[in-house]
């Protein structure tokens, strides 16, 4: 049997289905909404008239358990529901063909979400709580065997993010549009990376504000103070940096469109003679300066370039530097999703707390300060995910259907991999090993520069809606 039958463009239109007609049915009857559908799609494609066999069961059952067992529904091409009964699922999924059953078999992480992204897995349901299900599931099982383990390194490609290379993956994420971002990130600052909220009825723009605050005040930062940013974004931190803390910023980045938008809003702002903005590689960082910076780039950073890193930073600090790196980050050393990897992040790869220390302890960086903002992250996560669903039928007119679906998926899995415990959010602090010049408490990230520092620090909630 051939795995890649209905590939073809035809089957991939053929086998979509409008989701928004079922989005308020209850569970029960979109059953049999979406093997409505796949009686329409069976006649565009022989693999759907192909009878389902004791094989096809049988690795249905191999599948799940894999998983755990989850609560979810499965139906296969011909509607047959080939998974024992459930009462509550979180999701029901049809396989629209053999080739596609065969294709998540083989290996999940890569292929399902193509699969589902072309319409050849028609999902149902909750993405984010049916992954989580998912996730813990696979953790419940342990390390998987060794052909297991053999199918996951055959997935991911080992990451060489040479400056060509570097730019290019940044090109593939990043500038595919800045009206594209402005509908679902923050309107303040445009921050792409994972909130700060002290209070769970913050809002999304509240809670940024409160992360630019809470990295301020981890930098002692104090006006005069000279700032080097490797990966600066859309600018946000260097302009909040000037701003509200008085220091001269020169930030670094190689996204094209995020340096003309973080040049333009420093112009409008007035901000022009504190902060320079370069479209360069951080590897040509230049110069002197009493604090370095960087937020959400670490995960863009091939873990055998780490050493270097630390050079750099250690070359361009001063003698009482210090710095703060912001980073996703894993429970231990593994890859990104493979499928993450290859459709929306290329060449990503979160480290684990052990692979950045090599950033730190081969150039005499001493580590004061680490925080763990995993759950912190997850509620980013979700506050975007709302917001980009708002606006589907915009970003449809902008991307097309499969984009939708692929970005819809990214965010939802996001979500579960930092409540699950998957990933992570890591910021670490970071100074000379033989300065003096360190707070004696960790007083100094909670003091007054705003109403939230003064609020009382609360875990934010672990709780499904």
């Amino acid at each position: 049997m051939d795995i890649n039958s209905g590939d073809q463009a035809e089957s991939r239109v053929g086998n979509r289905v409008d989701n928004q007609a079922h989005k308020q049915l209850p569970i029960e009857e979109i059953g049999d909404e979406v093997r409505a559908q796949t009686r329409i799609h069976r006649k565009k494609s022989p693999m759907f008239n192909a009878r389902v066999t004791w094989l096809d069961r049988w690795l249905v059952s191999k599948m799940m358990d894999v998983v755990g067992n989850p609560p979810v529904r499965i139906s296969l091409w011909d509607g047959e529901e080939v998974t024992p009964p459930c009462d509550d699922p979180v999701a029901e999924l049809v396989y629209c063909d053999r080739g596609a059953l065969l294709k998540t078999i083989l290996d999940p992480e890569l292929h399902w979400g193509d699969l589902y992204c072309s319409g050849r897995v028609v999902f149902e349901g909750d993405m984010a709580k049916f992954m989580e299900t998912i996730y813990h599931g696979i953790v419940s099982k342990g390390e998987p065997g060794l052909l297991r383990r053999l199918v996951l390194w055959l997935g991911h490609r080992r990451i060489f993010n040479s400056f060509d290379k570097a730019r290019e993956n940044i090109y593939h994420h990043y500038d595919i549009g800045n009206d594209f971002y402005k509908l679902w990130l923050d309107t303040e600052e445009m921050q792409y990376t994972c909130a700060y909220f002290p209070r769970e009825d913050m809002t999304l723009e509240e809670a940024q504000i409160e992360k630019l605050h809470h990295i301020c005040r981890k930098l002692s930062l104090k006006p005069g103070d000279t700032v080097v940013e490797a990966g600066c974004g859309w600018g946000g931190l260097a302009r909040f940096m000037a701003r509200h803390y008085g220091v001269y910023v020169t930030a670094y980045n190689i996204s094209r469109e995020q340096i003309k938008y973080a040049r333009q809003r420093a112009e409008d702002e007035g901000l022009s003679d504190r902060i320079e903005y370069v479209l360069d590689d951080y590897r040509n960082i230049e110069g002197q300066y009493d604090v370095f910076v960087s937020i959400g780039m670490l995960e863009h950073v091939a873990i055998q370039d780490y050493r270097e890193l630390g050079e750099i930073i250690s070359r361009v600090l001063k003698e009482d530097g210090r710095g703060l790196i912001h980073s996703i980050g894993r429970t231990r050393p593994g890859p990104m999703n493979a499928w993450i990897e290859r459709r929306i992040f290329p060449g990503a790869r979160p480290p684990a707390i052990s692979q950045m220390m090599n950033i730190f302890e081969p150039n005499e960086l001493a580590v004061y300060d680490v925080e763990n903002l995993r759950l912190h992250y997850a509620r980013t996560l979700e506050v975007w995910s709302e917001r980009f669903k708002a606006h589907e039928e915009e970003i449809t007119q902008m991307m097309d259907e499969e984009f939708v679906r692929a970005w819809g998926l990214y965010l939802d899995g996001s979500i579960a991999a930092f409540y699950s415990g998957q990933l992570h959010l890591f910021q670490v602090v970071f100074h000379s090993s033989r300065t003096r010049n360190m707070p004696r408490s960790r007083e100094y990230i909670y003091d007054d520069k705003s109403a939230a520092g003064k609020a009382k620090l609360t875990v934010v909630s672990t709780e499904q809606d």
